[in-house]
């Protein structure tokens, strides 16, 4: 299932910075998806929380259209000077992307409500439950809000683990699960994708 796409230069050079960098990436199948999920949703606002060094903006860069401008926030400054770098490598104007250094919880209450196609996170664990409220605002009806290692490494399914990373992320697979306003799926490509459609009003 990952090696279904193969993945060509720009991305491969962005995934092994980010392995080097400890930034690692979603997966091949796992970035498929967020082409797939932002093409068919003709996607041309999205936010992407945790940058990396760029994998992920990639792929969703290619579904998203021509237009579309992705905002990506990431707490590190070389994060982003690193994902700026593999975006101009895959091709992509410097206007298509707004890089926004800082940390999600206080860069997100900035950005516009119902102003977004997309949310993808992929970024601080324990705030996922946080990344999901955030999401709500700021999705149109109809926009999608994807989190990537939903499964954890094969932890959240296990009673036992009870660290801070997977109870956040159980929590939020609950809250994704329960909320009557989204309509939830859960990927088993990568680590786990979980998506979710916000309903209209």
């Amino acid at each position: 299932m990952e090696e279904f796409l193969p993945e060509d230069e720009p991305i491969t050079s962005a995934r092994r910075l980010g392995e080097d960098f400890g930034a690692v990436p979603i997966g091949p199948a796992g970035g498929a998806a967020l082409r797939f999920l932002a093409a068919m949703i003709d996607a041309r606002t999205v936010v992407e929380i945790g940058s990396g060094c760029g994998v992920s903006g990639i792929w969703l860069l290619r579904g998203m259209r021509k237009d579309g401008v992705l905002t990506s926030v990431d707490v590190e400054h070389e994060n982003q000077r690193l994902a700026k770098q593999a975006y101009a490598d895959a091709g992509f104007a410097a206007s298509r992307t707004r890089m926004i250094v800082g940390r999600a919880l206080e860069v997100l209450p900035r950005l516009t409500d119902g102003a977004y196609d997309m949310v993808f996170c992929d970024a601080a664990k324990q705030e996922y439950p946080e990344y999901l409220t955030a999401a709500l605002r700021l999705l149109r009806p109809g926009g999608v809000v994807a989190f990537d290692n939903a499964l954890w490494h094969h932890r959240v399914a296990d009673p036992d683990r009870r660290d801070p990373e997977t109870l956040a992320i159980r929590e939020v697979n609950r809250m994704v699960r329960e909320d009557e306003r989204l309509v939830p799926l859960l990927l088993p490509v990568g680590d786990g994708l979980l998506c979710a459609v916000k309903r209209d009003d």
